[in-house]
């Protein structure tokens, strides 16, 4: 060893950048824990900082690269506080609406001279505005529209926005009516613009992709998947869409990538109707299995089953509250009151019960197979009102506004349209859909007589009262009202929408709109 100096190593070198050299420790970098920035107060944040800027060229940043990071964590920071403060700045352009619109009465306070009363009454105003509007949104106030709704001067046919190869079975519009989406017996799922009628259709994916979605295998004879769509939902927040038909299964689509993303299977038989909760992700099913199910399409989970129906479903209805509404052909509807696990049970007198819609958490309207339209209250077992015969074909050769005198009040059949059964006229005046303005007394049905008829609801002591009548060629399958109360879609086919016993050559299958006018 002569000759040789020998260099004591230290313990704990440290390198000239103030880091330490784990690099020749392996071992004891797997003992010790690195400090990160996230759990570090702002003192050592502040500290750790001063020690990097004073490090020479060698393992410092340039001023370019000082002043880069920068302008990176400002964009950062920027963006950050644009989706924080999003929901506020919504808010406050809804004020700032508001507002513009009530200085507009500003002669209301010409006698007003203290400008502190004239502010103070106009936050009022705005208050009461904006309670009123909450009120509507929950379903706790009716907006009066059907006494604004003008009919049109012609009698010209709705404009047929979107074609479809085979029957229209099932129409929906997005919570602020700027989208829709349809789809038809061919399995065709479409998501189109209201205004320029710009469609996009939604692609199903292979097999094999569907299986990982969930896809069970076709029970009985079916050796493959039928995609004839029957239903269809879109959630109130416009993520999601759903879809459900002959192959037992309710699909699942991202609204936004156009994309299939989960497949539930629980159904016995086929699935006819869909609806989701407002304002939430909760999706109800009905089926021919006699069961209406629950579903939450946030969690992509089942929830749970309803027990009542002793028949096929063939129409659901739900509003913001955890009620659900359904109607079958065994002539009866249920009430759902899910938090309490317990159902109220409204029976017709008509064979079979075709659609339903909530009108309130209090008030529903029904159509049945004999062409009756019927309003309910849960306070009642019977119907509030009925109204007979409201798409026969007579009806449809003079579609002329009806008094009172075609209108039930819990009676029985009355006046001249009510002897009219004759076998032409039957199937073509099944009520295959009903839908209301959401918050409204503002109300639609159709069927196959070639009309789609306007309704106002008014109090229980006089029930229902038809409008006018818009013609529409066709079966109409399905019925969407927009919220503003300006226009109205329909699903038209050739065919109904659950069978094919009838057909009307002539009719073109697609979704048609019907713009509307209200009065100031």
């Amino acid at each position: 060893m002569k000759g040789r100096t020998l260099k004591r190593k230290p313990t704990n070198p440290i390198n000239k950048k103030g880091k330490k050299n784990h690099e020749k420790n392996p071992k004891k970098r797997k003992n010790s824990e690195e400090k990160d920035e996230f759990f570090l107060n702002e003192e050592e944040i502040k500290s750790s900082s001063d020690e990097d800027d004073d490090v020479g060229i060698y393992g410092g940043f340039s001023d370019d690269d000082k002043k880069s990071s920068s302008d990176d964590d400002d964009d950062e920071e920027e963006e950050t506080e644009t989706a924080e403060q999003i929901k506020r700045k919504l808010t406050l352009q809804l004020l700032e609406k508001v507002r513009n619109f009530e200085k507009e009465e500003e002669d209301a306070f010409d006698g007003v001279e203290d400008r502190e009363e004239r502010d103070g009454a106009r936050d009022s105003i705005v208050k009461n505005r904006l309670l009123q509007q909450q009120l509507e949104d929950s379903g706790r106030a009716r907006r009066f529209i059907a006494a604004k709704v003008q009919q049109p001067e012609t009698e010209a046919e709705p404009r047929l926005l979107l074609k479809h190869r085979q029957s229209v079975t099932a129409v929906a519009l997005s919570d602020d009516d700027s989208r829709g989406f349809s789809a038809s017996k061919d399995g065709c799922v479409v998501h189109w613009d209201v205004e320029t009628g710009k469609a996009e259709k939604y692609l199903w994916p292979s097999d094999d992709v569907l299986k990982s979605h969930g896809l069970r295998d076709p029970h009985g004879l079916g050796k493959k998947h039928s995609k004839q769509v029957l239903a269809l939902a879109a959630s109130s927040d416009g993520r999601y869409l759903a879809t459900g038909g002959v192959d037992r299964h309710i699909h699942l689509w991202d609204t936004r990538a156009r994309e299939h993303i989960k497949a539930f299977a629980g159904h016995k038989k086929l699935v006819s109707c869909l609806a989701f909760r407002e304002g939430t992700s909760e999706l109800f099913s009905g089926s021919y299995d006699k069961e209406p199910k629950i579903w939450n399409a946030e969690d992509r989970t089942y929830i749970g089953s309803l027990q009542g129906h002793h028949s096929e479903v063939l129409s659901i209805s739900c509003l913001r509250k955890e009620r659900a509404l359904t109607a079958g052909r065994d002539r009866q509807m249920c009430y759902w009151k899910v938090p309490e696990e317990s159902h109220l049970v409204f029976r017709s007198s008509a064979s079979s019960l075709e659609s339903c819609c909530l009108v309130s958490n209090d008030e529903f309207l029904s159509g049945s197979d004999d062409g009756s339209i019927q309003l309910w209250s849960v306070l009642r077992k019977k119907p509030v009102c009925i109204y007979k015969n409201a798409h026969s074909l007579a009806t449809a050769k003079k579609i002329v506004d009806l008094d009172y005198d075609g209108v039930i009040l819990n009676g029985h059949p009355e006046g001249e349209l009510n002897e009219l059964h004759t076998p032409s006229s039957t199937s073509r005046s099944w009520v295959g859909a009903v839908s209301v303005c959401r918050n409204s007394d503002f109300a639609a049905s159709g069927a196959g007589n070639g009309f789609v008829r306007l309704w106002a609801i008014e109090s229980e002591a006089r029930g229902i009262r038809p409008l006018f009548g818009v013609p529409v060629l066709g079966f109409v399958n399905s019925l969407a009202i927009a919220k503003s109360g300006r226009f109205l879609v329909a699903g038209v086919g050739q065919e109904p929408r659950l069978g094919r016993w009838d057909r009307i050559s002539a009719a073109r299958n697609g979704v048609v709109l019907q713009s509307l006018k209200l009065s100031s």
